[in-house]
């Protein structure tokens, strides 16, 4: 269950500027310890700001992504997803000017696999890559080179909660409670681009995967110009707090999910927290 999991206590975090100062503090340590060694001073330009290792994390993601998305064989959601957030995670301890995120990003996906039991072998693996069999093999050797530092970074929490299946709850959910939406399934094809665009932004680490999942119903709903008022109010009984419902379908905004309002705080410790937990 999430609200007893690793992932509630110690990798869903207050804010965004919660995130932005982790980043920031371990962008000073490495700085700090590159300028011990005596080659560099701490504010050499041959260092990298916050703002450029984000924008090196984000391109590394989407590589990441793209990389799942044609895997063969076909690679379930859930290894996706949990393979986005250890990404996350591992960056949220670790500086990209002292772990490539290239071959983080390869040893996240192929733990993942192992974690979420998707069978494949280590040559099937890296034989998804695009390189010669010598850079694959190349490509494994360091995959299982860095495997042990990454299950370590990432505090051996490796069971993630993805929002997939509070998204299928939510669906049957529909179809079995809410006889005014007639074919739930048209909501499908439009949350699951906002949940894929999701995972390229800190909402993972913001937000517990049942809010991430209702969030993506929510605006599957508004674009086709669905109200789905009377199912929260009646069938989720979310009577109150009631303004983040029309926040979080509003224009995506920094983390590409929701507007920060003083009503998200209803998200985390009122009853919403407790119907969706």
């Amino acid at each position: 269950m999430f609200h007893n999991s690793s992932q509630r206590r110690h990798w869903t975090f207050a804010s965004d500027e919660q995130l932005a100062r982790l980043r920031a503090d371990v962008n000073r340590k490495f700085k700090c310890k590159a300028a011990a060694s005596g080659k560099v001073l701490p504010n050499d330009p041959i260092f990298l700001e916050p703002q450029a290792e984000a924008i090196l994390c984000k391109y590394y993601e989407k590589r990441l992504l793209e990389f799942c998305s044609v895997f063969k064989p076909a690679m379930p959601r859930s290894v996706v997803g949990t393979a986005c957030m250890y990404f996350k995670r591992f960056y949220l301890n670790n500086s990209v000017m002292e772990y490539h995120p290239r071959i983080i990003m390869l040893t996240c996906a192929f733990l993942a696999c192992k974690v979420d039991e998707f069978n494949v072998s280590s040559p099937q693996f890296v034989g998804n890559l695009r390189e010669s069999p010598l850079g694959q093999e190349k490509a494994l050797e360091q995959i299982l080179e860095y495997e042990l530092l990454l299950i370590q970074q990432l505090n051996f929490h490796l069971i993630v909660h993805n929002p997939y299946r509070p998204f299928e709850g939510f669906l049957i959910d529909t179809k079995t409670r809410y006889p005014m939406l007639e074919n739930p399934e048209i909501l499908r094809k439009t949350a699951d681009d906002f949940l894929n665009r999701i995972a390229l932004t800190d909402a993972y680490l913001l937000y517990t995967p049942s809010q991430i999942a209702l969030t993506a119903i929510l605006s599957s709903a508004s674009r086709a110009g669905i109200t789905m008022e009377s199912y929260l109010s009646e069938n989720l009984m979310l009577k109150e707090n009631r303004t983040w419902m029309w926040k979080m379908k509003g224009p995506q905004q920094k983390t590409g999910f929701m507007s920060r309002t003083e009503s998200h705080e209803g998200w985390r410790d009122g009853s919403v927290v407790k119907v969706l937990a």
